[in-house]
């Protein structure tokens, strides 16, 4: 291959460093409205009374709406939200009304004039009391609302799914066991803070087709949602996302678009724009879930893991359309990377009157991780047994049966371990020059499927121009992974048409073709073999014509640097750029006409599992592998914790692009690292209490430590040139891994995430 493999640099790189690249905060449209949100004071209340009167009246005002104008609920797989509340309030900072009006200022001066009288409710601030049957009700209708069917809501309760996973006989294998563990452990909310904060214009013709311009992930997720919510048919609904500033999850889904749109039914063709501030983006876009996990293991004296018991009650926040999602996940991949016979596992989620929970990178992954990896090193200590053989004991490869009973087919785990230990330096003193710093070294192992509908489609378009360049049509969205190079380079190899002249045009769903979502670490295998797709079928139709113009049977041509040239004798080849829009012939006449090249991509065969059990023989389309050594340093005197060497190796099956792969592994470390050592979103009451880059910190450059990868190439036997999605695992195993180097280095557990250096130094002194 001359393309695929390489270390093509980014084909939005110039645009992006030159400041060229236009987000939607950077569009300005002609008598452009500007919208101002009211939003609750309480985390959980009746709104009694809105009096909108005086904000009508401010010179400058254009409109005004509360929940009353659209009551209809929508959600991506549950349907339980309005865009303004309606009747009651369920965390503090929802939406309830909002404005359009001149200038920003005047939104905001508006805003302050909506009177609103609420009666106060008892509220729900923990997942776990909200379980209880006396628990108040956040979602009292919650028997009433309408979601997919492989959720499993109790109506009458705050559980708005309850994920059941059932292999084997755990009581039994219990009884089996020569010893029995049981451990806790807690994951806070954390926000995503991409750098660029969520926006929207959204403007209506007057034939009513609504055009929303919005940073989001999904463009076809949002029209469809914006669809039930305002009762538009979907060819009245254009979804246009420019550039996306950073993602992480939480722009896979919808926020203030719905807002904006009752605003521009009221407008009279004028659009209007919302744009999040920081302190918004901590209080309403989508956060982590919190997590409270129990995990009791059964285990041999040997080492071996021959049952386990998870109970994972997640904090889904006030709605939680996208949250069900997340708990099926973390409950299907609740055994990790590890074969276990006999599993048991119960996965909740909570409504709560905390912010809205969403998808973050690898949404589920992380959390679970972080329980089940320090979990392995509690158990290998206790019995005696390296850490690193334990895992090489427990590990999955290729023919075992993981939680869900699938067989796996490719698993480089094995290889990703013994990659990192090679790197790392376990017989290396504790002790440095400076005696207040104590070395550590730790590991942790992760997997990931892909979390996705069984039908999650794909599909891309190739248009071939007169000059031989080409134009590449996809709504895989580049977040930064870099998507957009790894699908240009998928299509110049398959076209040999180099890479700078092949232009891709994303997230348009007027113009785009259809994409289900840029999530999951799926866009690589699923739009990657879409492209595949609509290359081969410009390729067939270029083979067509090149047989009637060369006289060679096309089963003896191939496309070769820009031109269509027979294998036999390459001499006889005729470029591409001449049949770009058809053969034209002798007499002048033409055939066929433009080559557009179609490619569609749905996965093969993929089945629901069994919704008592969780088992099923292909519930999932891949699963990648991969682990993380750690190695720290511990100031006893501050409970500081400095990560000196991370090391990360990964079975992606096949690296497109090197150079990216390496970039989205270094910034996972680095994701995960802040999630490990300072995230966590404070909350008290409801009320976020650090919504701000002051107290809410997050790593920066000097916070980067050494850093060595190793990349791993057993093909996916389906993935778009063997290749799996790799980049939200990057991060899962880094938490854990520092965890278990922070009780190498002093014997201390923590079992709450963050490791902060308060919580390391009360530890410290805790142990004397």
């Amino acid at each position: 291959m001359k393309v695929v493999g390489t270390r093509v640099n980014r084909v939005d790189g110039i645009d992006k460093v030159t400041g060229t690249t236009q987000y939607v905060d950077d569009l300005h449209l002609p008598r452009m409205l500007y919208a101002g949100v009211k939003r609750s004071d309480y985390a959980h209340a009746k709104i009694i009374r809105i009096d909108t009167k005086k904000a009508e009246a401010l010179e400058g005002v254009k409109a005004v709406i509360t929940g009353e104008h659209y009551k209809k609920k929508c959600g991506l797989y549950l349907e339980d939200k309005n865009f303004l509340a309606v009747d009651k309030v369920r965390y503090l900072g929802e939406a309830v009304a909002a404005v359009a009006a001149e200038t920003e200022d005047i939104a905001k001066e508006a805003v302050k004039l909506i009177e609103i009288e609420y009666e106060e409710l008892p509220a729900v601030f923990d997942a776990v009391k909200g379980m209880e049957p006396d628990a108040p009700l956040v979602h009292p209708d919650l028997g009433d609302y309408h979601y997919a069917k492989v959720f499993f809501p109790k109506a009458g309760t705050n559980i708005s799914n309850h994920y059941k996973l059932r292999k084997g006989d755990v009581e039994s294998g219990f009884e089996q066991a020569d010893h029995i563990f049981e451990h806790e452990f807690k994951v806070p909310h954390v926000q995503h803070v991409p750098i660029e904060n969520h926006s929207v214009i959204a403007k209506m013709d007057p034939d009513g087709t609504v055009t929303v311009w919005a940073s989001c992930q999904s463009p076809f997720a949002v029209r469809r949602t914006l669809s039930v919510a305002f009762d538009l048919p979907l060819n009245k609904i254009r979804v246009i996302s420019p550039a996306v500033g950073g993602g992480f999850g939480c722009k896979a889904g919808t926020t203030l678009e719905g807002i904006v749109i009752p605003l521009v039914m009221l407008t009279n063709g004028r659009p209007v724009k919302l744009t999040y501030s920081r302190e918004d983006e901590f209080y309403n876009a989508f956060v982590r879930q919190g997590l409270h996990q129990t995990i009791k293991t059964g285990v041999m004296n040997s080492g071996k893991v021959v049952a386990v018991k998870n109970t994972l009650i997640w904090d889904g926040g006030a709605y939680n359309e996208y949250g069900v999602n997340i708990v099926k996940a973390g409950g299907y991949s609740s055994t990790g990377a590890y074969d276990i016979d006999n599993v048991w596992t119960d996965s909740y989620c909570v409504y709560t009157n905390h912010p809205v929970g969403g998808a973050y990178r690898g949404f589920g992954m992380s959390e679970i991780h972080f329980g089940i990896e320090q979990n392995m090193d509690m158990i290998a200590l206790e019995l005696g047994i390296n850490p690193i053989e334990m895992r090489r004991i427990n590990s999955l490869q290729a023919g075992s049966r993981n939680g869900m009973g699938q067989t796996i087919d490719q698993c480089g785990l094995l290889e990703c371990i013994e990659k990192v230990v090679k790197h790392l330096d376990y017989d290396k003193s504790k002790n440095s020059e400076n005696n207040d710093l104590v070395k550590g070294v730790g590991l942790a192992c992760a997997l990931k499927p892909p979390f996705m509908p069984n039908n999650a489609a794909s599909s891309a378009i190739i248009k071939i121009n007169e000059d031989g360049t080409a134009h590449l049509l996809v709504t895989a969205m580049d977040l930064g992974q870099g998507s957009d190079t790894v699908l240009t380079q998928i299509a110049s190899e398959m076209l040999s048409i180099p890479v700078e002249k092949i232009k891709i045009k994303t997230g348009d769903t007027d113009y785009t073709p259809y994409e289900w979502q840029t999530v999951a670490s799926r866009t690589t295998y699923s739009a990657g073999n879409a492209v595949i797709k609509a290359c081969e079928d410009a390729k067939s139709q270029l083979l067509d014509l090149a047989q009637i113009k060369l006289g060679i049977i096309d089963r003896d041509l191939e496309l070769e640097d820009e031109f269509i040239v027979s294998k036999i004798y390459p001499q006889k080849r005729i470029p591409i750029c001449e049949l770009a829009v058809g053969l034209s012939m002798e007499d002048g006449s033409g055939i066929h006409g433009p080559i557009i090249g179609r490619g569609v991509f749905i996965p093969d065969n993929l089945r629901n599992a069994d919704p008592e059990t969780g088992l099923g023989d292909n519930p999932v389309l891949f699963w990648t592998y991969g682990c993380h050594g750690m190695e720290i340093e511990v100031d006893k005197r501050t409970g500081i914790i400095r990560v000196v060497k991370a090391v990360a190796a990964y079975d992606v099956g096949k690296a497109i692009n090197p150079q990216l792969l390496e970039g989205q592994i270094e910034g996972g470390i680095m994701q995960g690292l802040g999630t490990a050592l300072w995230e966590e979103l404070k909350l008290k009451d409801g009320k976020v209490l650090n919504a701000s880059f002051t107290d809410y910190k997050i790593p920066t450059a000097d916070d980067i430590p050494e850093m060595i990868i190793e990349i791993i190439e057993n093909p996916e036997p389906k993935g778009a040139f063997g290749a799996r999605g790799v980049g939200e695992l990057a991060m899962i195993p880094a938490a854990p891994a520092v965890a278990n180097a922070l009780y190498d280095a002093l014997a201390i557990r923590i079992m709450s995430m963050p490791l902060t250096a308060e919580k390391v130094l009360k530890a410290i002194k805790d142990k004397g």
